[in-house]
């Protein structure tokens, strides 16, 4: 076939003749090449259009095509041709929506096969797409895609009702998440789901706009959800709260649902969703019944499935609400209750929180909200409710806080109670207009790049191809602010994948400065210099604020971000950067950066260690110190560095190399008062793993190098 393809592009053929050849010999056509005849040979002659017009309307090789050509031909030859037609109407939609004569003729299209027939079969032809496995898409065709994309337009011509906003969305992410993207397909699913009013609709659309990193389908997503907002005059902050799927849970964080004569109960726990099964006497069992995966498979997957769901909104959800810390949000009592306190899913996260309702500071347990006290706080319908921060708060109730959360056993989502304040020092006051609190740290772009898109911030990265970059830039529309923190590129290690960018391995930090939400934007060389805005305006709002006027909360917040960069991609917390082969030039910042030093997260962190050491199995063989966490194995003693975590052996402090996949981890027994700190379990796990050293048997770590 490939023969074939190559000499019908050479130049001028005669497409019948080949066409005719291969079908003569194979009997049909494969799907690659008629995908080619119907795509190359527009107004195909003769031969050439019998044998286009009499194969499938679909191109075989695809799941989905595959599953809708196997059924139309099962269909009575009558039928069949009705849905042949509904096909090829659908692949006629050529533009980015739907004209009017296409929607007329879909209408009659629809009437004549029944909506409901057509909605549950291409529903089941929408789901293949949708969970078909990454790179199973070999047999996909331009063509394929157009057929796809009149079809998911097909519900907006139906009733909206039949249109399933999760499906949608799963089509979305099964279009942009394999290679290559299939872009348009993403875009009409989108388009059409933008179409369909209700909550449910809406929750698909905010999830999809907190899961998906493709730009342009992003940018769609963000016009909807701003379209939607206005519509319901609510803010974009609102739509996110409103939107967050209920899993049709009874209460927060439980629910159950029968498959078969099995019962499963869920229940959201801080590790995530718990199943427990019980069999059709009502008894629990340790595992999935065996009646249910013999004679359930499909809903056993489906529930597998929708775990998994639920945990990913758990996760986002987390991340929206640690990043309210820099928002100025205020909410009545009621509204906050129904969306936070009491929502089903939120509400497991909510309810491990410090908020201020009306004067009173309080965390939700033993049945309702109390204080420091341990007394229920008396709420009105007219408080106004906003989260807690410990920057606002004198030190020794911070304490207070997290003695109160220790005793009670509540494990906070993210750090709160124990969250880190960075407040203006002296350097600082005396620049004024710039932090270089940050500076000359040299990160992994890459893994710089995903922390920072993690948390919100705007990142371009740097490339040896580009003259101007812009910052790194995270918008603070509540305030009025923009926060920029510049980094560039240096060294000569290009990107391993030369294809893609020509990218910077490497990128070192350099000033943090605040500017009006609307200044004119900055830039500079991706390698330095130069930093201005880019159109030469100079006036009092391109000028950075000074730093003693930015609201201590979100200067607080911004600082603490930049240092968690750090913390995820500096090169002096990658335990295997020396033997990488990079350049040696950076060896001074890895020792001082793997070994130095504490910074305020470090610094936190060893508090921690210090508050739960007494708890864990190997306390007797640990002390805290300055720097390190010290541990006495059988055969010799380690120091563990609370910033970086890379571990020296005594008595010369010898670099031993412990990489996170040969650290099993504390066990999730051990308490910890916060989720999210993998720094910490990190440095937790090699002191449980060295302190047992005389039974490690990897060369790695049994034979330090010598």
């Amino acid at each position: 076939m490939k023969h074939v393809l190559a000499r019908l592009q050479e130049g001028p053929v005669r497409p019948g003749a080949w066409l005719g050849a291969v079908l003569a010999r194979l009997g049909a056509l494969p799907g690659r090449l008629l995908g080619y005849a119907r795509g190359r040979l527009a107004t195909p002659h003769g031969f050439a259009r019998a044998v286009v017009l009499r194969a499938p309307v679909l191109v075989p090789g695809e799941a989905w095509a595959d599953q809708a050509i196997a059924e139309v031909a099962a269909l009575p030859p009558e039928h069949a041709r009705h849905w042949e037609d509904l096909l090829r109407h659908a692949l006629a939609l050529v533009a980015s929506r739907p004209a009017r004569t296409w929607r007329t003729r879909a209408r009659e299209l629809l009437d004549a096969l029944g909506a409901d027939e057509v909605t549950a079969r291409t529903d089941g032809w929408l789901s293949t797409f949708a969970t078909a496995p990454p790179g199973s898409a070999d047999g996909r065709t331009e063509h394929n895609d157009s057929a796809l994309r009149g079809l998911l337009w097909l519900r907006a011509v139906a009733d909206e009702r039949t249109a399933d906003p999760r499906l949608l969305g799963a089509v979305v992410e099964s279009a942009l998440g394999g290679r290559p993207r299939r872009a348009r397909v993403a875009s009409a699913a989108v388009q059409v789901l933008s179409t369909v009013d209700g909550e449910p609709a809406l929750a698909e659309i905010a999830r999809l706009a907190n899961r998906v990193s493709h730009k342009p389908t992003l940018r769609m997503l963000d016009r909807v959800l701003a379209v939607k907002a206005d519509v319901l005059g609510v803010s974009r902050g609102e739509i996110d709260e409103i939107a967050v799927p209920r899993f049709d849970f009874t209460a927060t964080g439980h629910g159950s649902r029968a498959i078969g004569d099995a019962q499963v109960e869920l229940t959201v726990e801080p590790s995530g969703v718990r199943t427990r099964w019980r069999d059709h006497d009502g008894m629990a069992t340790k595992s999935v019944p065996a009646s249910v995966r013999a004679e359930h498979a499909d809903e056993l997957r489906e529930l597998r499935a929708f775990v998994k769901d639920v945990n990913t909104t758990l996760a986002e959800q987390k991340t929206r609400l640690e990043r309210l810390f820099a928002e100025h949000r205020v909410w009545h009592f009621e509204q906050w209750r129904e969306r936070y306190l009491d929502h089903p899913v939120v509400g497991t996260i909510a309810r491990r929180l410090i908020w201020i309702v009306g004067v009173h500071a309080c965390v939700y347990y033993e049945g309702g909200l109390r204080g420091l006290d341990g007394q229920p706080v008396s709420v009105r319908p007219t408080d106004d409710v906003a989260l807690w921060h410990p920057i606002d708060h004198e030190a020794d109730e911070v304490l207070e806080w997290r003695a109160l959360l220790t005793e009670q056993r509540i494990v906070q989502p993210f750090k709160q109670a124990h969250r880190e304040v960075y407040e203006l020092n002296e350097t600082e006051r005396q620049t004024e207009l710039f932090s270089p609190r940050f500076t000359a740290h040299i990160l992994d772009q890459q893994r710089f790049h995903a922390a920072a898109t993690a948390r919100g911030w705007l990142n371009q990265p740097r490339s040896t191809m580009d003259a101007d970059c812009l910052p790194t830039v995270r918008e603070l529309p509540e305030w009025g602010l923009r926060a920029e923190l510049w980094v560039e590129g240096i060294g000569d290690a290009f990107d391993v994948e030369p294809s893609e960018s020509e990218g910077y391995q490497y990128v070192d930090t350099e000033h943090v400065r605040f500017y009006p939400l609307y200044a004119p934007e900055n830039t500079a060389s991706a390698a330095g210099a130069d930093y201005a805005p880019w159109d030469d305006v100079t006036d009092d709002i391109s000028e950075p604020l000074p730093l003693a006027h930015i609201p201590p909360r979100v200067f607080s917040e911004v600082m603490r971000d930049v240092e968690l960069f750090i913390e995820n991609a500096s090169i002096g917390a990658d335990p295997v950067w020396e033997d990488n082969g990079v350049d040696s030039s950076y060896r001074g910042y890895w020792d001082a950066y793997g070994f130095g030093e504490l910074s305020t997260a470090a610094v936190a962190r060893r508090e921690i260690v210090r508050r739960v050491l007494p708890r864990l199995p190997v306390a007797r063989r640990c002390t805290v110190t300055d720097r390190f966490l010290e541990v006495r194995g059988d055969l010799r003693r380690y120091r563990i560095h609370f910033g970086s975590g890379n571990v020296a052996v005594a008595p010369d402090d010898r670099y031993l190399c412990v990489l996170p996949k040969q650290v099993k981890g504390i066990d999730h027994d051990v308490w910890l008062p916060f989720e999210g700190d993998a720094a910490l379990r990190l440095i937790l796990g090699k002191a449980l793993l060295l302190a047992d050293d005389s039974t490690i048997t990897d060369s790695a770590i049994a034979e330090p190098p010598g």
